[in-house]
């Protein structure tokens, strides 16, 4: 109808995509997430803290997962009014331990960091797939 104003779109709430099994693709994740928050309303809140637990999740598969060559990871972002929600899928279904590490380790904390600022974090198994998905919840009350 002329005259009316139609509402912009809402952005989605949601994004996810595959990427490869590549150090690389932890500072592509970074960027993602950034474009990710950008559009959304309130996404600079949760821009810091989640660049730094989505690299960690990404840093654990590409280094530690066991897959044949050519696997992919998943990593999907979830937006909500007073959360942020990361996933990183990979094809190995063994579960992540944190080890421990000493002050003069240059690596090893990455899950301590993540439960360190993540309000809450978990792996499962993939629903319908093969692998696991290391999930941790950003803000939501922390």
């Amino acid at each position: 109808m002329p005259g009316m104003l139609e509402k912009s779109p809402t952005p989605a709430s949601e994004y996810s995509c595959w990427l490869p099994m590549h150090r690389k693709s932890v500072g592509v994740a970074r960027g993602l997430l950034r474009s990710f928050l950008a559009d959304r309303p309130d996404g600079e809140l949760f821009v810091e803290t989640g660049e730094l637990v989505l690299s960690e999740l990404v840093t654990n598969a590409v280094l530690h997962a066991k897959t044949p060559s050519g696997r992919l990871i998943y990593i999907q972002f979830e937006l909500h009014p007073d959360a942020l929600r990361v996933e990183v899928h990979d094809a190995d279904a063994t579960r992540p331990t944190a080890r421990p590490s000493t002050e003069h380790d240059e690596a090893g904390r990455g899950l301590w960091l993540v439960s360190q600022l993540a309000a809450r974090w978990g792996c499962c198994p993939r629903a319908g797939g093969i692998g696991k998905a290391m999930w941790a919840l950003v803000g939501g009350g922390q």
